[in-house]
């Protein structure tokens, strides 16, 4: 199940619209529904839902269960599912099943990369590779004609509310302008840190998927906040705001 695309002939990074898709893993996880109601209802089209083993990050968060409770809630909305797994190939068709919409696996994870990835569509959904800061862009590049989407971490993945690592701008740079050069359809997402201060810099270097946790759940006035998140990045935001 695929998303439809927000319709924003202005963005101006590659191939696609900008996206905004808030982090479940900063809501409120006595109340995830209300964090989901809260994603509708600032004109979000996109939920970012992170899985985290303890293992391959140092913490735990939702399973397949959680996902698959979520899903009836919000039907329309694009669960974009990160697996910070360990083995991640192990638990992909639970969360196929669970009703995820797209899965991304790590290339630091001891997994079967290229397998994985086609498993994942395979099952129809969309796939992605991620990167942690640490890691060169050279180690994704043979996958890049294989992948729905390229997350870049900008924090140490693990946990929610750290501070942005800008040198990973560079980073960013170099995938886009392999993406631009051998003409692929991937998109560029980037996770940590994300607020209104740091995504036009991400915007800039070329990504168009901006995944924000705290920043989004903390605000007090969340369409201002994505208002202000699309203007700092001189573009109109992808949904009518207020």
């Amino acid at each position: 199940m695929k998303e439809t695309e927000p319709d924003n002939k202005n963005a101006r990074t590659g191939p696609h619209p900008v996206v905004l898709a808030p982090s479940l893993l900063a809501g409120n996880h006595a109340a995830l529904g209300e964090s989901l109601a809260a994603i509708t209802g600032a004109g979000l089209r996109w939920a970012h839902v992170d899985i985290m083993d303890g293992h391959f990050v140092p913490n735990l968060s939702f399973g397949p269960k959680t996902l698959a409770d979520l899903r009836p809630l919000a039907p329309a909305l694009h669960f974009d599912t990160h697996l910070m797994l360990s083995e991640p190939h192990k638990y992909i068709e639970p969360f196929a099943r669970a009703g995820a919409n797209a899965l991304t696996i790590h290339i630091e994870a001891a997994t079967p990369h290229l397998e994985t990835l086609r498993q994942i569509h395979a099952l129809g959904l969309r796939n992605g590779i991620a990167l942690n800061p640490d890691t060169p862009p050279e180690a994704i590049r043979p996958l890049l004609g294989e992948v729905d989407l390229v997350l870049a971490m900008t924090v140490h993945p693990g946990f929610g509310g750290q501070h942005f690592i800008r040198g990973v701008l560079q980073k960013i740079e170099t995938i886009a302008r392999w993406r631009e050069r051998e003409r692929l359809p991937f998109r560029i997402e980037v996770d940590g840190g994300i607020g209104v201060d740091t995504a036009p810099a991400c915007i800039a270097a070329g990504a168009d998927t901006l995944v924000a946790g705290t920043a989004f759940f903390a605000s007090p006035d969340r369409h201002a906040f994505c208002r202000d998140l699309f203007t700092g990045a001189a573009i109109p935001p992808p949904f009518p705001v207020p």
